[in-house]
């Protein structure tokens, strides 16, 4: 062999070797560092719990890490204010640094999950992940009421960062069955949830959102106008969509605003019906989450995260005005004035 041939031989190995390496450090993706917001909610210590757990369950979690939580949420829910300490500590058992503020706290993440139990605090607390342009994930209730959740996703707009938002019963095991056409085209969802209420908020922001969310990811966006009937115990919202479709919510509490275990529902279609299933986990939403976090694309899109709360608040104007239709258009145009002079605060 001449030497010039020995010569191309060994370059051409050595091209090889070096397309290898190449390769298997592509398929090692860099360590996502997450932090959280809010300390006054289990779902920050579950998070936690999840994602920093030394063999995790999903491949998406593997290289991904909750590495600082700022811990102030809730300034007044009391319930929410009792539970700082105690998941603190659970957060920080899982290798978590506590930060004193989200400026801190935005220094050591490139993502981050804002948890405040308390949704008024949602969009002064977002304001600054934003313009960091972090990817955020904002837990329910997105916000405290309409105006707010519209100026979030305005600012998210504004700053060009992405943002994520849903109930994690939107990703049940019967859900993503149903979405993928086991019956078909879809003509109509019956879903219920627990429905107790929070004073300082709408009333299906709580724990409602659950119901609606589930109907939401069975029927998709669309729906115009809201009926709901109500008893000390038991909401009954009735949604009809584009094209006349027809999608309700039952809200169910026990005595005296109590908690009622319970959720799922049933999706009709024009290849028959299925039950949408309870509960899965945490996992699935933290699956979604964290592609979101890495691609910087939301797997919901903001204006149907919209429309959720806009129905929300649509239900709420139907049960003071008796029970009429209110139309979902209506609510969101009166309340769109009010998002942008909140905003303009964050943003002069």
């Amino acid at each position: 062999m001449s030497l010039q041939s020995s010569f191309l031989k060994l370059t051409l190995m050595a091209l090889v070797y070096l397309g290898f390496c190449n390769l298997s450090f592509a398929e090692e993706p860099k360590t996502l560092r997450i932090g959280i917001i809010g300390l006054d909610t289990s779902h920050s210590s579950s998070f936690s719990k999840i994602l920093n757990h030394p063999q995790p369950e999903f491949k998406e979690f593997q290289a991904c890490k909750v590495v600082a939580a700022y811990p102030n949420g809730s300034r007044e829910i009391k319930e929410s204010l009792e539970s700082v300490a105690k998941i603190t500590e659970l957060v920080k058992q899982q290798g978590v640094e506590i930060v004193p503020t989200i400026e801190e706290l935005l220094s050591k993440v490139d993502a981050v999950l804002l948890e405040s139990n308390d949704g008024r605090v949602h969009l002064e607390q977002a304001i600054p992940v934003l313009k960091a342009g972090k990817p955020l994930f904002v837990d329910k209730p997105i916000a405290g009421d309409l105006a707010d959740v519209i100026a979030i996703f305005e600012a998210a707009r504004h700053f060009k960062t992405p943002v994520f938002s849903s109930s994690s019963l939107r990703y049940t095991d019967g859900a993503k069955e149903i979405r993928s056409g086991k019956i078909g085209e879809i003509i109509g969802c019956d879903a219920y949830s627990p429905c107790p209420v929070e004073t300082t908020h709408p009333d299906f922001y709580w724990y409602g959102i659950h119901g609606v969310e589930t109907m939401y990811a069975i029927m998709g966006p669309g729906c115009e106008t809201v009926i709901r009937v109500n008893t000390p115990e038991t909401d009954l919202a009735v949604g009809t969509w584009k094209e006349g479709k027809i999608g309700t919510f039952r809200g169910r509490r026990k005595a005296n605003n109590g908690y009622q275990g319970g959720y799922g529902g049933t999706a009709f279609g024009t290849k028959g019906v299925a039950q949408i299933g309870s509960f899965s986990g945490y996992e699935p939403l933290l699956v979604e989450v964290v592609k979101f976090f890495r691609t910087g694309k939301p797997p919901v899109s903001n204006a149907e995260s919209t429309e959720i709360y806009t129905f929300m608040t649509a239900a709420d104007l139907s049960k003071a005005k008796g029970g009429v239709p209110v139309k979902l258009q209506d609510v969101y145009s009166t309340t769109l004035k009010a998002a942008k002079q909140r905003l303009a605060k964050y943003l002069d």
